[in-house]
């Protein structure tokens, strides 16, 4: 009877080394993850060494497309009232602007893989349809400058609501996603329209020219300085900034995407910078500030 007790005991102890090493076994398996083996020795005291995760942004894109308004087209800085690609801060060959296509590709990399489909007096509503077209290129960046048209209308109150042009947007960036999911995307700020017309004010000939119709809610009665006007301004200066607010906070909603930070917005536009038909929109010179700023966010290695 006693020894029959000792192997029912030693059968005991036996199972439940079994077990307690089975529970081990699992808990070493959960621990460390999947089927993988614990660590040991130096691994276990220092790690592997983690392989280097291939960076999201690509700061050297092969190919370009640019979509949004008359900045784009480079309206006005080659002549009174007319596009001017050629000078486009974003797709351009010319020698002047060094565009951000020129500086990503080079001159001949520019000529035959980029694509401006900017249109003139565009608004954020009509990129959807431009990013459309874009997609139809497959480019490797697509770059954004749009709203402006947004705050430069007849009258304040047909500036566009902010809730539509965040939804515009997010709809333009919607139709790039369902096409090219690894597209990315550089954004550039509004620029600062009350600035513009402050500079643009000095000039006689720029001022007749804002009387055919050039953002009037900015530029109307451009010489007034009452109290109505002076409100008028603030009322479209404030709706730009709001504007931007909007382009930061849905571009950060996309890891592909990165905004100027406000870059373009804080550019402090001179008379040289500016179109000598209309002082409003960018001169040549202004165009090559906006290809450095975009070249600048696109190629920076971290965001």
């Amino acid at each position: 009877m006693e020894q029959a007790t000792r192997r029912g005991t030693r059968r005991s102890r036996a199972v439940l080394a079994l077990v307690t090493a089975a529970a081990l076994g699992v808990a070493g398996c959960d621990a460390f993850g999947g089927d993988s083996p614990a660590p040991s020795g130096t691994e276990a005291k220092h790690g592997r060494p983690s392989p280097k995760p291939t960076p999201v942004w690509d700061t050297s894109p092969d190919s370009v497309a640019a979509v949004g308004d008359s900045i784009t087209r480079g309206f006005d800085a080659c002549s009174v009232l007319s596009d001017c690609p050629e000078v486009s801060w974003a797709t351009g060959g010319s020698e002047q602007v060094d565009s951000l296509a020129v500086r990503l590709l080079g001159r001949a990399g520019a000529a035959e893989r980029s694509w401006n489909l900017a249109v003139t007096g565009a608004r954020m509503a009509d990129l959807p349809g431009q990013m459309a077209r874009a997609v139809q290129r497959s480019p490797e960046l697509v770059a954004v400058m749009a709203g402006a048209n947004d705050a430069c209308r007849e009258t304040t109150s047909a500036m566009t609501p902010v809730a539509d042009f965040r939804a515009d947007f997010r709809a333009a960036l919607r139709t790039l996603r369902q096409a090219l999911p690894k597209a990315q995307v550089y954004v550039a700020s509004v620029p600062d329209l009350k600035r513009l017309w402050s500079q643009g004010r000095t000039n006689a000939l720029g001022k007749q020219v804002w009387k055919l119709g050039i953002c009037p809610s900015m530029l109307g009665d451009a010489d007034a300085l009452d109290a109505a006007a002076t409100q008028r301004r603030e009322t479209v200066q404030d709706r730009v900034e709001d504007y931007n607010k909007v382009l930061e906070e849905v571009c950060a909603e996309d890891r592909r995407c990165r905004f100027d930070g406000g870059a373009v917005h804080a550019y402090r536009f001179g008379t040289e910078q500016l179109s000598r038909w209309d002082w409003f929109h960018p001169s040549v010179d202004g165009q090559a500030r906006l290809a450095e700023i975009a070249y600048r966010t696109v190629t920076a290695p971290t965001w």
